[in-house]
């Protein structure tokens, strides 16, 4: 049963884990916005590739310029059979590759008036300041969002002009908060006192705007307008006047409501003088003042600053002062440094402005997240050798007529000859993985004699990862995705030297990834989803001691970690690992959120068509699999299996209708029976209060949709277990529903409803030897009756397990109308199938342009690995939001102390090295092991 009529022409296959990012509303306008991007060097090809994958409408590349020599080092899309040829046009031809649902075209004249008139959003890159001044006018006037890029070396700019009336619908990219009403008064104001789920405070902030739902009494709040909030305390807050309102009884929801927000911009020429700065610190000034200055020498000069001229440095300087009176709060050298480095071309800053850019683009486009206001500057200047190590000369970092010559102009040629020689491990070839392997390629990592980089993953292309994973084309649906991974980035630079794998990383796969693998790396990366995998290839890297890149994504949220042995803190604790669970007494009687009753309905799935299935497969093949501590709870579904083999499709729809009685109606009058409405813990405090939802039981009704289908999707997997093909009609199954008799039911009075997670975890009481004697025979009887009914070694059950990415099996069809109904039983609000999926599924949001933006920042803390940086203010931790948009970087802390033992502290990175042989060549023996230690 398709969910996706409304979608339109939105390609969910393709766009799933996008879809989950930006919603279908953004998706739709994305699909209208026509994109023009300036500049086909590395950083507009990184901008063009990432709004392409996001799916616009149409994205026209334009660059009158020619392929150079220095492009290589950052335009992934051009080759050395490329110089000379006209950049757009051979972009183009690749680009034109990642979405068969967005045209491009190539563009090389002038940039008239008339000609930007047919698109929504213009992005310039690489372009002189005149250029910009004169766009920016066209843009402001004819109202066409504006967004301006550009990379010198080692340092970025970013500037953003949506007009005077951009209206952004969604804000932010966060769930809305809610938390639970304790009291609400009557008065002007009303004073609200609330919290969350956990009993901590409400998380609201001042500004924002709620309304209520369940509130008993004051009922007036219930589907309020947005009411405006002032917070008293973290658990009070003001919510305007209630004087008129009926008084306040019990329970109650109070919920954050998203509203538009209208935003104003300059244009550049007027930003230019004042800009508002958005920057980690007050180099922001310095450098806006530098990007300015740089326009002027070009201007003057006809070129960048030399690497490494201090002629050029200086005057690069003096332009600077010339152009701000607060000479103060100039940082001259910034400056200098700035100069020295501009002339270069970077992969990896390319990725991360690239990523920033282009989600700045989607949010012109869409009006989803907060867009930046105005300048975003950047700089990765500490990738540079550490004071008193190498020094870099106008020689080192002259032009060789090399790929790599955008690069040599920042760190030198030996760096370049350093970077060939390294050998890399790259764990997970997926979006992230897919990314570092592309800026790998265009560094010259492992492309030099006695380099190599080894890429592993076990799992094949899907066509979901189209969206998001750069090295994969359609063709490619079904590939081993290291392999074709691995394959790509050799066409972008043939000299890399990579190996692909098809494994995992894991304690089973130690024999494949031994002592002289390990000991032979200089560096491993983390491209997983896994927080169990990347823990464990961190205790690999602390084992080996080897530095570690870590990386991961989630929506618009992404994060860097860089570990160094004996410098930084490994990558996590246990406590950071664990991932928080829901109690079991919440999924099973109190749901309070859809994403509770989700849970507990993708419990119910492997219940009822995966665990059963297993077992009974199991049992059948082994008479001795039910061990004697499960032996009762196993006989069970033995026999439930016996008495419940259907024969026709009749048979599956009386299964389904008699497991929905017990579920949505049974259950719950259990539950009441136990618990009344009226309940009390202890005089005066309610038992049903807060989280806790009294629940209702359902009646069934054939006329209603979401009973039938619960209905039709149990029956059909219900079928599918049993390998029985039957017609899943539905008008023969609202026969066989109308025609049964659904027995009376009867209270199960006096059984004991656990509802804590200490009577969860009681442990049954065991079996004497002549019951056990007794168990064991009605076994032996169950499995000669299963084998007779039906059942063999070549009729065995099929378990089911579930599949988020096929929409025509049913799956997310009885996630969704499983948990609806124990929603409409708890009085939560149901969920759409979109939802269901990403719940049920664990889906992962993902989108291109955050998947760029950290693989970039990984790349530049390998720069100081391959340095061999052994200052802890060197590195830099990194966490970026791009829906704010924040980039926030830190330095790594150092390494926790294990213990003291004599004047020694110790850590995880310390260790005692014994030689492997004794003095005279022969194996240690014991005692001279001794006095080694």
């Amino acid at each position: 049963m398709r969910r996706f009529e409304s979608l339109g022409e939105i390609d969910e296959g393709l766009y799933s884990r996008q879809l989950y990012v930006l919603g279908h509303k953004a998706m739709r306008r994305l699909a209208k916005t026509a994109v023009l991007v300036s500049g086909m060097k590395g950083l507009g090809v990184e901008i063009a590739k990432n709004i392409i994958l996001a799916g616009v409408k149409s994205v026209t590349v334009h660059d009158p310029g020619n392929t150079q020599w220095s492009d290589l080092s950052s335009q992934f899309f051009l080759s050395e059979s490329d110089v000379g040829r006209n950049r757009a046009v051979v972009s183009q031809q690749h680009l034109a590759e990642l979405n068969s649902y967005v045209p491009v075209t190539a563009y090389t004249k002038e940039l008239s008036e008339s000609f930007l008139a047919a698109f929504q959003v213009v992005v310039l890159s690489n372009s002189p300041l005149e250029e910009q001044l004169r766009i920016s006018d066209i843009c402001h006037g004819r109202s066409i969002r504006f967004v301006l890029a550009d990379t010198k070396g080692l340092a970025g700019q970013l500037f953003c002009d949506f007009g005077e009336n951009f209206v952004v619908d969604e804000p932010s990219e966060a769930e809305p908060v809610c938390a639970y009403v304790q009291h609400v008064s009557q008065g002007m104001p009303g004073v609200v006192t609330c919290r969350d789920g956990q009993g901590h405070g409400h998380g609201f902030a001042d500004g924002d705007f709620v309304t209520f739902s369940d509130v008993e009494g004051m009922s007036q709040l219930n589907g309020c307008k947005p009411r405006a909030i002032r917070v008293l305390d973290e658990f009070t807050l003001e919510i305007g006047d209630t004087g008129s309102f009926a008084p306040y009884q019990r329970g109650g929801v109070i919920t954050q409501v998203k509203v538009p927000q209208l935003h104003s911009y300059e244009p550049l020429r007027a930003s230019l003088a004042k800009p508002k700065i958005k920057a980690m610190d007050d180099r922001g000034h310095s450098l806006h003042l530098a990007f300015r200055a740089l326009h002027t020498f070009t201007a003057e000069m006809g070129r960048l600053p030399r690497p490494r001229v201090q002629a050029d440095a200086e005057r690069l300087l003096e332009l600077a002062r010339g152009l701000t009176t607060h000479q103060e709060l100039l940082d001259e050298r910034l400056v200098r440094t700035f100069a020295h480095v501009s002339a270069g071309e970077l992969s990896p800053m390319a990725a991360l402005l690239g990523g920033l850019a282009a989600q700045e683009v989607l949010k012109a486009a869409s009006g989803k997240f907060l867009p930046l206001a105005q300048w975003l500057y950047f700089d990765a200047l500490e990738c540079l050798p550490e004071e008193g190590t190498t020094l870099l000369t106008e020689e080192s970092c002259a032009p060789r007529g090399s790929r790599y010559d955008g690069q040599i102009a920042v760190f030198g040629a030996d760096f370049q000859e350093r970077l060939g020689r390294q050998k890399y491990f790259v764990v997970g070839a997926g979006a992230i993985g897919c990314e570092l392997l592309k800026n790998f390629a265009m560094i010259g990592l492992a492309a030099g004699k006695g380099g190599s980089i080894t890429v592993t993953d076990m799992d094949t292309i899907e066509r979901s990862n189209l969206s998001r994973q750069l090295l994969f084309r359609l063709r490619d649906v079904g590939k081993l995705k290291s392999e074709t991974a691995a394959a790509a980035v050799r066409r972008m630079n043939p000299t890399t030297r990579v190996t692909a794998q098809p494994h995992h990383v894991g304690p089973d796969t130690e024999t494949l990834y031994r002592d002289d693998f390990f000991m032979a790396l200089d560096g491993v990366t983390n491209a997983l989803d896994s927080m169990k995998s990347r823990a464990y290839v961190d205790s690999l890297c602390i084992r080996y001691l080897k530095p570690l890149l870590d990386s991961g994504t989630e929506g618009t949220k992404g994060h860097v970690q860089v570990v160094v042995p004996h410098l930084t803190q490994p990558f996590g604790s246990p406590l950071d690992l664990t991932e928080s669970a829901v109690p079991l007494c919440t999924l099973r009687h109190f749901p309070s959120t859809i994403e509770h009753t989700l849970q507990w309905a993708r419990d119910e799935f492997d219940g009822l068509f995966k665990v059963p299935a297993e077992n009974v497969n199991k049992f059948l093949e082994d008479p001795t699999f039910l061990e004697v501590q499960r032996m009762t709870q196993d006989l069970e579904w033995v026999r439930s299996s016996l008495q419940e083999k259907p024969c026709s499709w009749q048979d599956c729809v009386r299964w389904a209708r008699q497991r929905w009685e017990t579920l949505y109606r049974h259950t719950i009058l259990n539950l009441l029976h136990a618990f009344p409405p009226g309940h009390e813990t202890s005089p005066g405090v309610p038992f049903w209060a807060g989280p806790k939802r009294c629940p209702q039981p359902l009646e069934f009704d054939c006329d209603n949709s979401t009973h039938m289908e619960y209905i039709m999707a149990a029956a059909r997997l219900f079928a599918q277990t049993h390998r029985l093909q039957v017609p899943r009609d539905r008008a023969a199954a609202r026969e066989t529903l109308r025609a049964m008799a659904v027995p009376p039911f009867q209270l199960e009075v006096g059984v004991r409803i656990p509802v804590t997670e200490e009577e969860m975890e009681e442990v049954p009481a065991g079996v004497d030897e002549e019951q056990l004697a007794a168990l064991r025979q009605e076994l032996a009887e169950c499995r000669q009756a299963l084998l007779e009914g039906g059942y063999g070694s070549t009729h065995l059950m099929e378990p089911i397990h579930f599949e988020k990415d096929d929409d025509s099996n049913g799956h997310v069809d009885f996630i969704m109308a499983a948990s609806n109904l124990r929603a409409a039983n708890y009085g939560i609000a149901p969920a759409d199938w979109h939802t269901s999926k990403r719940v049920a599924g664990r889906i992962v949001p993902a989108i291109a342009t955050t998947t760029a933006a950290v693989a970039g920042l990984a790349c530049l803390e390998l720069y100081k690995l391959v340095w061999g940086h052994q200052n802890l203010s060197s590195y830099c931790n990194s966490f970026l939001q791009l829906a704010e948009p924040l980039l926030a970087r830190f330095h790594p802390l150092s390494p926790l102390a294990t213990y003291k033992y004599g004047q020694e502290t110790w850590s995880c990175w310390h260790r005692i090295e014994v030689p492997g042989i004794g003095a005279h060549g022969e194996e240690l023996t014991l005692q001279e092991l001794l006095d080694q230690l």
